[in-house]
């Protein structure tokens, strides 16, 4: 009978698993009036797939970060020419950008909300800061999955509100 051979050396990593912790490592270093220039180099890498998601967990966290604070605005100018010609990060900025619209209570159109991904749907059923009766309303009755629509309905802000 053969076994599993435990003594074997492991397998080398991946390179590309090698330069996205790096790259998640630099972005974590990396200061503000260097940023856009990390996220252009970072999206210079040979494996677009890998660099985009290393672009997008940056993305996330500092936009999370920035949210409702008013260096919002300008940090978004600023990352969507750098990410102008990739269609997935743009559309994550852009979502963004609506969940800060939402956030701040400011007009946003229900089109945005109910075409908007489920990515998107999800991060505004789960944020605490987005408390919009409205749109919890909204993603409640008419959000893209029953995972959505569930937990917009959940939301105490939507409970409080009349049918």
């Amino acid at each position: 009978m053969t076994g599993l051979h435990i003594d074997e050396e492991p397998a080398e990593e991946p390179a590309e698993h090698r330069r996205f912790a790096c790259y998640l490592q630099a972005f974590e270093a990396v200061a503000e009036a260097d940023e856009a220039d990390l996220v252009a180099a970072v999206l210079r890498d040979q494996d677009t797939t890998m660099a985009d998601s290393a672009v997008c967990r940056h993305l996330d966290r500092r936009a999370a970060d920035l949210l409702t604070g008013p260096a919002f605005t300008a940090w978004a100018r600023t990352m969507t020419e750098v990410i102008a010609d990739r269609d997935f990060l743009t559309l994550r900025l852009r979502e963004w950008t609506l969940l800060r619209t939402i956030a701040l209570g400011k007009p946003w159109a229900a089109k945005d909300l109910t075409s908007a991904s489920d990515w998107f749907q999800r991060m505004a059923t789960t944020l605490q800061i987005v408390t919009s009766p409205e749109a919890l309303r909204l993603l409640a009755e008419r959000g893209r999955t029953r995972r959505v629509r569930n937990a917009a309905s959940r939301q105490p802000q939507h409970r409080d509100q009349p049918n």
